[in-house]
Protein backbone atom coordinates (compact mmCIF):
# COMPACT_ATOMS: atom_id res chain seq x y z
CA UNK A 1 0.00 0.00 0.00
CA UNK A 2 1.43 3.51 -1.26
CA UNK A 3 1.52 6.13 1.67
CA UNK A 4 -1.02 9.09 1.37
CA UNK A 5 0.41 12.35 -0.11
CA UNK A 6 0.39 14.36 3.05
CA UNK A 7 2.42 11.76 4.68
CA UNK A 8 4.87 12.06 1.90
CA UNK A 9 4.41 15.97 2.38
CA UNK A 10 5.19 16.17 5.98
CA UNK A 11 8.12 13.74 5.77
CA UNK A 12 9.72 16.46 2.79
CA UNK A 13 8.67 19.74 4.68
CA UNK A 14 10.94 18.14 7.31
CA UNK A 15 13.72 16.97 5.20
CA UNK A 16 13.36 20.78 3.54
CA UNK A 17 13.76 22.19 7.17
CA UNK A 18 16.31 20.32 8.64
CA UNK A 19 18.62 21.62 4.91
CA UNK A 20 17.30 24.63 5.45
CA UNK A 21 18.70 25.16 9.23
CA UNK A 22 21.53 22.91 8.23
CA UNK A 23 22.82 25.70 5.83
CA UNK A 24 22.34 28.75 8.10
CA UNK A 25 24.24 26.62 10.77
CA UNK A 26 27.40 25.79 8.49
CA UNK A 27 26.98 29.57 7.23
CA UNK A 28 27.54 31.08 10.94
CA UNK A 29 30.57 28.71 11.84
CA UNK A 30 32.05 30.72 9.20
CA UNK A 31 32.24 33.80 10.96
CA UNK A 32 33.55 35.04 14.18
CA UNK A 33 32.07 36.01 17.64
CA UNK A 34 32.59 40.09 16.80
CA UNK A 35 31.41 39.35 13.05
CA UNK A 36 27.99 37.46 14.19
CA UNK A 37 26.57 41.15 15.80
CA UNK A 38 27.72 43.17 13.08
CA UNK A 39 25.12 44.67 10.65
CA UNK A 40 26.33 46.41 7.23
CA UNK A 41 24.39 49.18 7.97
CA UNK A 42 21.86 51.16 10.43
CA UNK A 43 18.75 49.74 8.39
CA UNK A 44 20.37 46.17 7.94
CA UNK A 45 20.24 43.19 10.54
CA UNK A 46 23.04 41.25 12.00
CA UNK A 47 23.11 37.39 12.16
CA UNK A 48 22.59 37.73 15.68
CA UNK A 49 19.45 39.60 14.96
CA UNK A 50 18.09 37.19 12.36
CA UNK A 51 18.98 34.40 14.22
CA UNK A 52 16.76 35.95 17.30
CA UNK A 53 13.94 36.88 14.81
CA UNK A 54 13.45 33.20 13.69
CA UNK A 55 13.95 31.24 17.01
CA UNK A 56 11.21 34.07 18.61
CA UNK A 57 8.84 33.47 15.17
CA UNK A 58 9.53 29.74 15.54
CA UNK A 59 8.57 29.77 19.46
CA UNK A 60 5.11 31.15 18.95
CA UNK A 61 4.36 29.35 15.93
CA UNK A 62 5.00 26.19 16.60
CA UNK A 63 4.47 25.90 20.51
CA UNK A 64 1.03 24.43 20.94
CA UNK A 65 0.75 24.35 17.22
CA UNK A 66 -3.02 22.86 17.03
CA UNK A 67 -4.50 24.00 20.22
CA UNK A 68 -3.51 28.53 20.11
CA UNK A 69 -2.87 31.45 18.38
CA UNK A 70 0.50 31.16 16.00
CA UNK A 71 1.24 34.69 17.96
CA UNK A 72 1.48 33.83 21.20
CA UNK A 73 0.98 36.32 23.66
CA UNK A 74 4.82 36.33 25.23
CA UNK A 75 6.06 37.00 22.03
CA UNK A 76 7.47 40.77 21.73
CA UNK A 77 8.81 40.44 18.09
CA UNK A 78 10.03 44.19 17.80
CA UNK A 79 12.83 43.11 20.56
CA UNK A 80 14.01 40.52 18.26
CA UNK A 81 15.34 43.13 16.41
CA UNK A 82 17.45 44.74 19.51
CA UNK A 83 20.60 43.51 21.00
CA UNK A 84 19.95 42.84 24.24
CA UNK A 85 22.83 42.67 27.26
CA UNK A 86 21.92 39.00 27.59
CA UNK A 87 22.45 38.44 23.47
CA UNK A 88 25.33 36.47 23.18
CA UNK A 89 26.68 34.30 21.19
CA UNK A 90 25.65 30.95 22.84
CA UNK A 91 22.45 32.01 24.52
CA UNK A 92 20.95 33.07 20.61
CA UNK A 93 22.31 29.91 19.51
CA UNK A 94 20.60 28.12 22.35
CA UNK A 95 17.07 29.78 21.36
CA UNK A 96 17.71 29.23 17.49
CA UNK A 97 18.00 25.53 18.53
CA UNK A 98 15.21 25.23 20.53
CA UNK A 99 12.90 27.53 18.07
CA UNK A 100 13.97 24.35 15.19
CA UNK A 101 13.67 22.02 17.13
CA UNK A 102 10.35 22.98 18.63
CA UNK A 103 9.18 23.33 14.48
CA UNK A 104 10.48 19.78 13.27
CA UNK A 105 9.52 18.30 16.41
CA UNK A 106 5.72 20.02 16.08
CA UNK A 107 5.92 18.44 12.50
CA UNK A 108 7.04 15.37 13.08
CA UNK A 109 4.21 14.55 15.28
CA UNK A 110 1.39 15.75 12.76
CA UNK A 111 -0.31 12.80 10.64
CA UNK A 112 -1.63 13.59 7.28
CA UNK A 113 -5.18 14.18 8.45
CA UNK A 114 -3.85 17.17 10.81
CA UNK A 115 -3.40 18.97 7.16
CA UNK A 116 -7.12 19.84 7.14
CA UNK A 117 -7.33 21.20 10.77
CA UNK A 118 -7.74 24.97 11.42
CA UNK A 119 -5.12 27.04 12.98
CA UNK A 120 -5.01 30.58 13.34
CA UNK A 121 -2.16 33.23 12.76
CA UNK A 122 -2.23 36.43 14.38
CA UNK A 123 -6.06 35.91 14.46
CA UNK A 124 -6.43 34.80 11.11
CA UNK A 125 -7.34 31.15 10.13
CA UNK A 126 -5.30 28.67 8.27
CA UNK A 127 -5.30 25.31 7.22
CA UNK A 128 -2.34 23.60 8.52
CA UNK A 129 -1.59 22.99 5.12
CA UNK A 130 -1.40 26.75 4.63
CA UNK A 131 0.36 27.32 8.25
CA UNK A 132 3.53 25.13 7.23
CA UNK A 133 3.27 27.01 3.75
CA UNK A 134 3.31 30.08 4.86
CA UNK A 135 6.41 29.64 7.53
CA UNK A 136 8.35 27.87 5.25
CA UNK A 137 9.32 30.44 2.66
CA UNK A 138 9.58 32.70 5.70
CA UNK A 139 12.36 30.72 7.02
CA UNK A 140 13.92 30.30 3.86
CA UNK A 141 14.06 33.90 3.53
CA UNK A 142 16.19 34.76 6.50
CA UNK A 143 18.30 31.66 5.84
CA UNK A 144 19.06 33.08 2.61
CA UNK A 145 20.15 36.62 4.23
CA UNK A 146 22.15 34.09 6.71
CA UNK A 147 24.25 32.96 4.21
CA UNK A 148 24.46 36.16 2.24
CA UNK A 149 26.02 38.59 5.14
CA UNK A 150 27.60 35.40 6.44
CA UNK A 151 29.52 34.77 3.20
CA UNK A 152 30.39 38.67 3.34
CA UNK A 153 31.98 38.99 6.66
CA UNK A 154 33.44 35.45 6.17
CA UNK A 155 35.33 37.41 3.23
CA UNK A 156 38.33 34.98 1.90
CA UNK A 157 38.40 32.27 3.91
CA UNK A 158 34.29 31.33 3.12
CA UNK A 159 34.04 27.86 2.64
CA UNK A 160 31.17 27.37 0.11
CA UNK A 161 28.22 25.52 1.31
CA UNK A 162 27.20 24.27 -2.24
CA UNK A 163 28.77 23.88 -6.03
CA UNK A 164 31.40 25.74 -6.21
CA UNK A 165 31.92 28.43 -8.93
CA UNK A 166 33.10 27.34 -12.21
CA UNK A 167 32.69 23.77 -11.08
CA UNK A 168 28.89 22.69 -12.08
CA UNK A 169 29.81 20.41 -14.50
CA UNK A 170 31.53 18.42 -11.99
CA UNK A 171 28.07 18.45 -10.46
CA UNK A 172 25.88 17.13 -13.21
CA UNK A 173 24.24 14.23 -13.39
CA UNK A 174 23.88 12.54 -16.96
CA UNK A 175 20.24 10.99 -17.77
CA UNK A 176 21.45 7.85 -17.43
CA UNK A 177 22.22 8.95 -13.82
CA UNK A 178 25.85 8.62 -13.74
CA UNK A 179 27.82 11.47 -12.06
CA UNK A 180 30.18 13.50 -14.34
CA UNK A 181 33.90 13.05 -13.58
CA UNK A 182 36.53 15.89 -15.47
CA UNK A 183 38.75 13.73 -17.49
CA UNK A 184 41.39 10.96 -15.19
CA UNK A 185 39.50 10.94 -12.27
CA UNK A 186 37.36 8.11 -10.80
Amino acid sequence: MTQPIGQYYLADIVRQLEKLRRLAEDAMRQVKDDQFFLAPDPESNSLALILKHVAGNMRSRWRDFLTTDGEKPDRHRDREFEREATDTRAALMDRWAEGWNAALRTIRALRPEDLEKTVTLRGESHTVLEAINRQVPHYAYHVGQIVYLAKHLAGPSWRTLSIPRGRSRDYDVSKNGEVYRPTGEK
